[in-house]
């Protein structure tokens, strides 16, 4: 019988939006369509700074007459008082849900097990709590926010076992997924570095949002230069910053990271180069491999096209 994994994520939190103008007031805001958001559909995305730098990321689900954004808890508050200096005479209620948890569930049919599929990837459960199919990647889970003790219920309905956030890490690096200000600079970090365009973060069609000029012409003028990766780690796992080299240059910067696997923010050029070389990147005598996800494009440097290596 295969296994269902679940952890609850503290660093994670949620901020609710209720009021007839809820969805109007974020949509000149966010990477994302919020049209997209209703009680059958989820969105993750980022609030950017007119510079087309991250700012804060969240998942976005529909519950009742509330918008809720699961987001890191400990710029909860930061993130509330951002988007009140946006409210000005917008009918909106900004509200820290303290009494709401999130968790994730994980392992080869949880899907199944809480009546989830691709066509249905959001559950509404008991009181105000949601399931959803991360819509980044299904193959990392469905998180489930709300009240603690109806959440322990629901997964235990479903016989799952209890891990540590590590085990749920090390999906989430395999995969290739940011994990907030763990992996993105804030202030600094561009969303396509990221991989918030494959990871359906970004949506190219709606109309203006802060930021979104910096973020269209990064795209259509090929002007990102580097790209966050998974590696594998054979040697002490640096500390997120450390510098990485290719050969005797510095060609990127460690990211978050468990024992044998993490992210790395990588130069393209030297990416692709270690690709076709088979050469890994050095931190001291820590050596890290590249294990670049499917859904991962990177550009073919000498033709100008974007292709799957």
């Amino acid at each position: 019988m295969a296994m269902i994994s679940f952890c609850f994520l503290p660093q994670r939190a949620v901020l609710s939006i209720s009021g007839k103008e809820r969805k109007s007031f974020l949509q000149g805001l966010i990477a994302n369509n919020v049209e997209k958001v209703s009680a059958s559909s989820v969105i993750h995305t980022a609030l950017l700074t007119p510079q087309g730098k991250f700012l804060y990321e969240f998942f976005i689900v529909e519950v009742g007459e509330s918008l809720l954004l699961e987001t890191e808890s400990d710029r909860l508050e930061d993130l509330k008082s951002h988007l009140a200096r946006f409210q000005l005479r917008a009918q909106i209620i900004l509200t820290m849900e303290n009494d709401m948890v999130v968790a994730v569930a994980f392992g080869e049919g949880v899907a199944a097990a809480l009546n989830l599929m691709t066509t249905a990837p959001v559950r509404r459960m008991a009181g105000r709590s949601v399931a959803y199919i991360d819509p980044r990647r299904p193959e990392v889970g469905i998180r489930l926010v709300g009240e603690q003790e109806i959440l322990v219920r629901i997964l235990h309905s479903i016989n799952s076992n209890e891990v540590s956030e590590t085990d749920y890490d090390r999906l989430r690096l395999k995969n290739g997924l940011p994990d907030g200000s763990r992996d993105l600079v804030v202030g600094r970090s561009g969303l396509l570095e990221y991989g918030f365009e494959e990871l359906n973060g970004v949506d190219f069609s709606k109309g203006c949002y802060v930021g979104q000029e910096v973020v269209s012409r990064s795209k259509y003028r090929g002007l990102v230069k580097k790209r966050l990766v998974p590696v594998s780690i054979d040697g002490p796992v640096p500390t997120p910053g450390t510098p990485l080299l290719f050969g005797q240059r510095e060609a990127g910067e460690m990211r978050s990271a468990v024992e044998g696997i993490g992210l790395a923010l990588l130069r393209l050029e030297s990416l692709v180069q270690s690709q076709r070389a088979c050469q890994s990147f050095r931190a001291g005598t820590t050596h890290l491999t590249p294990c670049l996800p499917a859904w991962l494009v990177l550009p073919d440097l000498s033709k100008g096209r974007r292709q799957v290596i």
